[in-house]
């Protein structure tokens, strides 16, 4: 019996201690193969973004896709790093580091683009758990071969909900507002945005499954550990130990879509003003606009699936 064909991604980072346990999820998905991944500035500088993933790669223990480092500055803002979330280095500033891979040479949206051009149209997924800004400058730099990914799912917008850097932003697209203008508008009719709200409520991580995923062996530990600022801040909010893993949850409506429960079409457009509400997602629900939906919402997942997903790629028994 022939072996099913790898489906291929891309994976687009700024990689700290959520992206971390979504990565390590990915590489250990035997249906999915990533070709390369790509690190852009948002929880932490790019450098350090890139560190990081290469650290997750080789805790993950399976295979090894090449890193390409991406852009370090957002279009148009100044970086503001989510070191309270994750730490100083992302990862929860308990001393994890690469002992031996080191970043691919080459620029990451060039990478990017020169993948998804030498692939057949859909051949190649597309997934961003950062801000936008290499999927905007790739869209700029070259259009065409950006329509042959297949669906480009990103974690980001607060989806249906409130946001979790302001009360309207989500961090991904608040960090480079303009980058996600640019995506949202780009006319790729195969574009995900996976919100915040899909991670909260029974699809947190409750102290019970925190325990199981952290004993269940070397890379569970490592999942759970590198989220040790997440961990604390949240016991600070509920008086427990729960963790709300955005990119995890945007992992698994990507790779196993079975977890999505709510997912739909919506005129949706990106607010760039200066003020109070710059990153905010109009999601316009009701088409009072009239306008063609152009981005999918995937604001809720069925949390036992999600789990099962996530205890399965973790290789927790």
């Amino acid at each position: 019996m022939m072996e099913k064909e790898k489906k291929k991604i891309i994976i687009d980072t700024d990689c700290g201690s959520d992206d971390a346990m979504a990565i390590a999820m990915a590489l250990n998905d035997p249906t999915y193969e990533i070709q390369l991944i790509t690190t852009v500035s948002g929880n932490v500088p790019v450098q350090q973004a890139t560190i990081n993933t290469l650290t997750t790669i080789e805790h993950a223990g399976t295979y090894e896709p090449p890193v390409y480092m991406g852009c370090e500055k957002m279009l148009l803002r100044e970086l503001e790093c989510a070191y309270e979330t994750h730490g100083q280095d992302g990862m929860g500033d308990i001393g994890l580091a690469p002992k031996r891979l080191k970043a691919a040479e080459g620029n990451g949206v060039i990478k990017l683009i020169e993948a998804l051009r030498n692939s057949e149209p859909g051949e190649i997924d597309i997934v961003a758990l950062g801000p936008l800004t290499n999927l905007a400058i790739a869209i700029r730099l070259d259009y065409e071969v950006m329509k042959k990914a297949g669906r480009i799912v990103i974690m980001g917008t607060a989806g249906l909900g409130d946001g979790n850097v302001t009360p309207v932003a989500e961090f991904n697209i608040w960090q480079d507002a303009e980058a996600a203008k640019i995506v949202t508008e780009s006319g790729l009719d195969n574009i995900i945005f996976v919100g915040w709200d899909a991670c909260l409520g029974d699809c947190m991580l409750n102290p019970k499954e925190i325990k199981e995923i952290r004993e269940s062996g070397k890379l569970g530990k490592f999942a759970i550990d590198c989220n040790k600022n997440l961990l604390e801040m949240n016991r600070e909010r509920f008086g427990d130990d729960y963790l709300d893993m955005a990119d995890p949850s945007a992992m698994s409506a990507a790779l196993y879509p079975e977890c999505i429960e709510k997912c739909e079409k919506y005129y949706c457009e990106v607010d760039v003003s200066a003020g109070p509400s710059y990153g905010a997602v109009l999601v316009d629900v009701n088409n009072v606009t009239g306008k063609e939906p152009n981005v999918y919402i995937c604001s809720k997942l069925y949390a036992d699936k999600y789990k099962e997903y996530i205890y399965r790629t973790l290789k927790v028994k």
